[in-house]
């Protein structure tokens, strides 16, 4: 139920990008590496595809389940992409107290 036009549907409309922004989060945690988080959200979103096309015995038609899902996509991505770009590019301390040179 994704209408934008009832309550309910907007209650999971709005589950679905705070998922995706907690997700990003995960990406941070797991992942790790800016070059990988496209293939991971790509995976997570396939395998809830996937899911969804095994439960409901069909694939997914209507056409606000895509848009929303591929919304999702890229807000996971380009979100995980930012917080591990920020991790990458902190400085790497060459000198201090507990560096092994």
């Amino acid at each position: 139920d994704l209408d934008l036009f009832e309550d309910t549907g907007r209650v999971n409309v709005i589950g679905f990008f705070l998922n995706s922004l907690t997700s990003a989060a995960g990406l941070w945690f797991i992942v790790k590496r800016t070059k990988l988080c496209l293939d991971f959200a790509f995976t997570v979103h396939f395998v809830h595809f996937c899911c969804c096309w095994i439960y409901s015995g069909h694939i997914p038609q209507t056409l606000s389940w895509w848009i929303i899902n591929v919304i999702g996509l890229a807000l996971m991505t380009v979100c995980g992409e930012f917080l591990c770009m920020r991790s990458e590019m902190k400085a790497i301390p060459l000198l201090g107290p507990k560096t092994d040179l």
